[in-house]
């Protein structure tokens, strides 16, 4: 990045303001993937706490603060700059669930029931698409709510989990 910096100061000096365009347009691509590779860094871990739950069927509070951050995260990284549009968009989520799903399945396996099972095992084990359901509607929840109101709506929807109501009792 810092050379593109450098070759776009030199651009412009030069007044080559095609070449400064071009350098302008690498970087905005450049800083679009590195934001949807954090969004997706976050997605997937949702995705292993969001499988690990419905195997185990139940709820740690590690579960739930890696559940709750990984939303905030995703809301505050996937709205723009300009407040008012999202690097991706709530019927865009489809894709990157399936995509993500696989390699969540792999993660989650060293750590269900301690590693009990191998990643090809857990596959056979794992609902996908209520897995993938689940993650939907947390996702769904960072349009909806405000930041302050989000953790309060992830709580609610963390209830619902198996697991969820011995959560919130501390009966974990």
């Amino acid at each position: 990045m810092t050379q593109e910096l450098i070759d776009l100061r030199n651009s412009i000096l030069e007044q080559r303001y095609t070449d400064a365009l071009a350098i302008v347009d690498e970087l905005e691509g450049m800083s679009k993937k590195a934001i949807l590779r954090q969004i997706k860094s976050f997605l997937k871990v949702l995705l292993i706490h969001l499988i690990k739950n419905q195997i185990e069927k139940r709820l740690t509070n590690s579960w739930v603060a890696s559940i709750r951050n990984s939303l905030i995260e995703i809301q505050d990284i996937n709205l723009k700059e300009n407040q008012k549009s999202y690097y991706i968009n709530q019927d865009e989520w489809n894709s990157w669930l399936e995509d993500e799903i696989e390699l969540a399945i792999a993660d989650a396996s060293l750590d269900v029931f301690g590693g009990m099972y191998n990643e090809f095992q857990l596959a056979e084990m794992v609902n996908r698409a209520e897995v993938i359901s689940i993650a939907r509607k947390f996702l769904e929840l960072t349009y909806v709510y405000s930041v302050k109101d989000l953790p309060k709506a992830i709580a609610e929807l963390l209830v619902q989990l198996p697991g969820g109501e011995n959560w919130k009792l501390g009966k974990m």
